[in-house]
């Protein structure tokens, strides 16, 4: 029971993980700032989307 629970932990953190980098990429932040965010979010994948979620840069995009 505990290796499905972790795999799916594990599922659900590399969702949040791209779904982050992908607004990473679509943000208004410079180049240098979209590198060392997308490597914080690559590198400590639950610490850097937390710390991203909080202050990381928003995406340009906005709702009409």
């Amino acid at each position: 029971m505990g290796i499905e629970i972790a795999g799916l932990g594990g599922l659900i953190l590399l969702g949040l993980a791209v779904w982050a980098i992908v607004n990473i990429i679509n943000s208004g932040a410079s180049t240098g700032g979209k590198v060392l965010w997308t490597l914080f979010v690559l590198l400590l994948p639950l610490l850097g989307f937390i710390v991203w979620l909080i202050a990381g840069p928003r995406s340009t995009r906005r709702l009409a």
